[in-house]
């Protein structure tokens, strides 16, 4: 399970604990008020001005004036009420008494400690009256009089505005990146390539924040696959142009004196066969590029191919006044398309032998490091500027040194991707001493 689920999870978690402390809060309040006024009635200070008050009107204005007070004191929605109480155990107003209340009122009279909860009043008439406290239900005030109960759409009601109120924020929060996403396919599809959603994700750690991220790469590999294109075009028209231009040169000359027929056809098969090499060669790039093509994988020991490419380039080498050392021991056995890693190490040990200066050495290594093929290929040639040593891999790549060495710049492009068909990486990088070195890592245990 994902961020995301535990961001919906606690989310309406917290949505129904806030809900339930909301509800229990309401009630404890409401709870609380009732406890709070039958302490303050019954045995609080309240309580003591209380009966203070009724004695004094009683002994002052008789029952008549005490009967006034507790009317009004009667309309208040009190949940205790003070009694009044003759000798004979009749109410003043007339209200039933509750027999346990009046008893224990007596009692306490009796043991003359209780002067805050009951009062005896003797009037000159020689009536008596008891006065006390009490939270009985039979001497509550009428029905239509009490405080009403909390409504029991009151829980539903703080419910329903809690989960509304985070339903609204969980909405919120989940929406507003969709809205960036979406902005952002639209600006995808209407060929905007720079657009980027990142930025827009603030400091979000989820699974919509990796979404944003894995848009932005594949927004990125779009726009460099789209450029790689344009300029794939461009150079391959650029490439076909020059053969094209000589053949056509080739039979305007013959047109214009047909006894130049052996040296225009010399000239038509030349330009024919490099416009075959150069078609070839697209076409096999074009096949790592879609992901090594259908060559069949089979087992080889690369160490023995490397070791058959090096003598063939000596041979090569030395009839240009160079020289190729090779170093390779033991076996580097891989399940590989061989056609391809021909390709690739041949590309890379040639273009060595190229570039090197005359009289120079191009010096090859391969080793076996932790399970993996290490090959180093380095030349004594003019080198490459640092901005350049990833170009190089590149279709149609020209160098910025001003080498003007032959070829159709397609064969470190192609030894790249028929490294990396098979899990392998290659660097370029110049040489202390001068020159260019070429390292190749393929990783032995592989079956692409």
């Amino acid at each position: 399970m994902g961020r995301l689920f535990w961001k919906f999870f606690f989310a309406f978690w917290l949505s129904l604990l806030v809900a339930g402390a909301a509800v229990g809060t309401a009630v404890w309040l409401h709870n609380q008020a009732d406890r709070d006024e039958i302490r303050l009635l019954q045995g609080g200070p309240r309580a003591a001005w209380v009966l203070d008050t009724a004695s004094t009107i009683l002994e002052s204005a008789g029952p008549e004036g005490l009967r006034g007070l507790l009317n009004r004191w009667q309309r208040r929605p009190w949940r205790s009420q003070l009694m009044v109480v003759d000798r004979q155990g009749r109410d003043l107003l007339g209200r039933s008494v509750p027999a346990e209340a009046l008893a224990s009122a007596r009692a306490a009279r009796a043991a003359h400690g209780a002067e805050e909860q009951v009062r005896e009043v003797a009037l000159p008439s020689g009536e008596s009256y008891l006065l006390f406290v009490t939270s009985d239900g039979d001497a509550h005030p009428p029905r239509d009089r009490r405080p009403a109960n909390p409504s029991p759409m009151l829980p539903i009601l703080i419910g329903l505005l809690a989960s509304l109120g985070f339903s609204a924020l969980l909405a919120w929060y989940l929406s507003k990146p969709l809205r960036h996403l979406r902005w952002a396919l639209q600006a995808v599809a209407e060929g905007k390539l720079d657009t980027r959603v990142e930025p827009l994700m603030g400091g979000r750690r989820d699974e919509i924040a990796d979404l944003g991220r894995d848009f932005d790469r594949m927004a990125q590999q779009l726009q460099q696959l789209m450029a790689a294109q344009r300029r794939l075009l461009h150079d391959v028209s650029h490439e076909l142009r020059s053969p094209l231009a000589r053949l056509q040169a080739a039979i305007g000359l013959f047109r214009q004196n047909p006894a130049r027929l052996d040296t225009c056809l010399e000239r038509i098969e030349r330009e024919s066969v490099r416009l075959d090499e150069l078609v070839g060669e697209l076409l096999t790039l074009s096949r790592l590029e879609a992901g090594g093509g259908d060559a069949p994988l089979e087992s080889l020991d690369l160490m023995d191919l490397i070791a058959a490419i090096a003598d063939d380039a000596r041979f090569e080498a030395e009839a240009n006044g160079r020289e190729l050392n090779f170093e390779g021991q033991g076996e580097a056995v891989a399940l590989v398309r061989g056609e391809l890693m021909h390709r690739a190490f041949e590309n890379v040990i040639r273009n060595a032998v190229k570039y090197t200066a005359a009289g120079t050495c191009v010096e090859v290594s391969a080793k076996i490091v932790a399970g993996t093929l290490e090959l180093r290929v380095g030349d004594r040639g003019p080198g490459l500027p640092d901005a350049d040593l990833a170009a190089i891999f590149e279709p149609f790549y020209r160098g910025s040194n001003g080498n003007a060495a032959t070829g159709f710049g397609l064969g470190l492009a192609i030894a790249q991707r028929a490294v990396q068909t098979h899990g392998g990486t290659i660097r370029a990088a110049n040489r202390a001493a001068g020159g260019l070195e070429m390292v190749i890592t393929l990783p032995l245990a592989q079956g692409h």
